[in-house]
């Protein structure tokens, strides 16, 4: 099977749909995670922040941001920002699946969107919100050599991973950790069907109870 149809088959697997509907309301945001194939391998796209921003200045993420009033859902969410940050057409996304959310440091609710990209797609990034648009390997965030991790951080259930990063095409060096290090890891380790060479704090094959868990902790806090 092409690895395109692969993945697809296996991430569906972990789609949540509605089991997170007894969720209390609270302020949502969605990230979109866009793979493509590029060279026979899977590739994920990330962005850079503009320094200009009010929050997370500067930083490593995924395209993507609050909900707004008007989006029926995480998914539409997470395609709107993508088409405002980086020209992302919301059509020429194929949609794979909605993983578990995450409660990030600020208390949003944030739920990752995993989508596939086509290879040719020429990123358009709003210098507003994005300085820099660039892809890495998903194989990345499985690999010991370019990643660190601090273990036992006040409040973590799980290690703080980090990691960073040299884009070839550029020689620009990019710090990935945090909320969006841990996002990509999950990805990485479910798509690729591998465990990664460092301590990921959480079962491989099936990581959604252990982040039920995480998300009940950090409910109870708020």
């Amino acid at each position: 099977m092409p690895i395109k149809e692969d993945t697809i088959s296996v991430l569906k697997q972990f789609d949540i749909g509605d089991n997170f509907s007894y969720l209390p309301a609270m302020p949502k945001a969605s990230v979109l995670v866009p793979l493509l194939v590029k060279d026979g391998e899977l590739y994920t796209l990330m962005t850079l922040r503009s320094k200009e921003l009010r929050s997370n200045a500067g930083e490593v993420c995924f395209p993507g941001g609050k909900r707004d009033p008007s989006d029926r859902d995480d998914v539409e969410t997470a395609l709107r920002e993508a088409e405002e940050e980086i020209g992302l057409p919301p059509d020429h996304v194929q949609v794979v699946c909605t993983l578990f959310p995450i409660i990030n440091k600020r208390g949003l609710l944030v739920t990752p969107v995993v989508g596939f990209i086509e290879e040719s797609f020429c990123p358009r990034p709003n210098p507003a919100e994005v300085s820099a648009v660039f892809t890495v390997p998903l194989d990345f965030f499985a690999s010991e050599k370019d990643h660190f991790a601090t273990h036992g951080a006040a409040g973590m259930m799980i290690p703080l991973h980090s990691f960073y990063y040299v884009d070839p095409d550029t020689g620009s060096q990019y710090h990935i950790w945090g909320l969006t290090a841990m996002v990509v890891i999950v990805v990485a380790t479910l798509a690729l069907r591998k465990k990664p060479e460092f301590d990921i704090g959480f079962d491989s094959e099936d990581p959604l109870p252990f982040f039920q868990q995480v998300l009940q902790r950090r409910l109870s806090k708020l």
